[in-house]
């Protein structure tokens, strides 16, 4: 694993790092984010910079726009699955596309580091089911730098009582 020995090192100069860091110790998670030493903007980059053997053990932040009201919707998915936005909507109404302005204002992260937790509005938050194949899975810190271990259930505890539902496109 590519990863900075002391991650707090980072904290000064990359607020969205800092600010998951500060809210997964608030809520009691036991893994503190770590800080590689290359980019990990896509997931297959993240999994090759962990040593992961399969890119769905990273678990992909993927903002939507709710076309009735604008408010964010981010679906929690494996790296290896496409979201299915039929299936989104089917939850959450009717969504579009975001685009990086929507995403740094709604989320404060920037496309490639967007994290499940500590956004600066709460979006809708669906997290997909296949996350569970793993029992182990690693997410974005709020950089694309940085990133933190979890388990597929904490997801719901972190991201405020997410519910767990098939989202994505199956082969």
């Amino acid at each position: 694993m590519n990863v900075t020995a002391d991650p707090t090192i980072h904290d000064a100069a990359h607020e969205g790092f800092a600010w998951v860091k500060q809210v997964l110790a608030e809520r009691g998670h036991p893994h503190v984010p770590v800080w590689l030493d290359v980019p990990a903007r896509t997931c297959q980059e993240a999994a090759q910079a962990l040593g992961l053997p399969h890119t769905g053990q990273i678990a992909k932040s993927v903002i939507f726009r709710r076309k009735a009201d604008g408010v964010a919707v981010l679906v929690v998915a494996s790296g290896d699955k496409r979201v299915d936005e039929k299936k989104v909507a089917a939850h959450v109404g009717p969504i579009g596309r975001a685009d990086a302005d929507f995403v740094k204002t709604r989320t404060g992260f920037s496309i490639g580091g967007v994290s499940p937790v500590g956004h600066a509005t709460p979006p809708v938050t669906l997290i997909d089911r296949e996350l569970f194949r793993f029992e182990e899975v690693w997410a974005a810190a709020g950089h694309p730098h940085g990133v933190f271990r979890l388990r597929p259930s904490d997801l719901a505890h972190l991201t405020g009582g997410a519910p767990v539902a098939d989202v994505v496109q199956h082969a």
